[in-house]
């Protein structure tokens, strides 16, 4: 997106639920928390860096799973 980053202050809080800093009715605070969530359940990570002003980067990291070419039962 085209946001202008996180404070210093928030960046702990930006994956828990129902945080957000918008006004009421603008977001449910739920968007990161989901993707975190979605990221860990395949046993990945997610970071953020971010600077107030400039902006922020999320990074996802996910393991690389090698099929078996066995069928399954």
């Amino acid at each position: 997106d085209n946001g202008c980053g996180i404070a210093k202050e928030h960046l702990g809080k930006v994956f828990d639920p129902f945080f957000t800093t918008k006004p009421v009715g603008k977001g449910t605070g739920l968007g990161l928390s989901l993707s975190y969530g979605i990221v860990q359940k395949h046993n990945g990570h997610i970071d953020v860096r971010s600077e107030a002003g400039k902006g922020t980067c999320f990074r996802i990291t996910l393991p690389v799973r090698h099929h078996s070419t066995e069928a399954r039962v």
